[in-house]
């Protein structure tokens, strides 16, 4: 057996986390340690893209906050994330919605996708 297959799987998280694609709109419980403290913040905002397989795939959520945008980068087997809650399914037609980042306003939001 390959080595690097060995780590990841010795690394892989059972999935727990609900489907979600690029577009969607959701939130990411992820814990924050403070010292010896830890309180759980969310972050909601919308995927951007999907990136990796196995033990190194990551997903990169995009918000507004105080009128600039904030992109964070989440592993999908860290330890840190909480919970996922996927709010709204986005109509896009793409994997990688980078095109976002110059948009502002109206102009940047996704329409959701219809239940039909």
């Amino acid at each position: 057996m390959d080595a690097v297959k060995y780590v990841q799987e010795q690394y892989a998280r059972e999935n727990t986390l609900p489907e979600f694609r690029a577009g969607d709109n959701i939130i990411v419980a992820y814990k924050i340690v403070e010292g010896d403290k830890f309180r759980i913040q969310e972050y909601r905002g919308d995927v951007l893209q999907i990136k990796g397989h196995g033990a190194t795939k990551t997903f990169t959520v995009r918000k507004i906050s105080n009128g600039i945008g904030v992109e964070r980068i989440f592993p999908f087997s860290s330890p840190n994330i909480d919970s996922i809650k996927v709010l709204r399914h986005g109509k896009v037609r793409r994997a990688r919605l980078f095109y976002l980042r110059e948009l502002v306003g109206k102009k940047a939001r996704i329409r959701e996708k219809s239940k039909y």
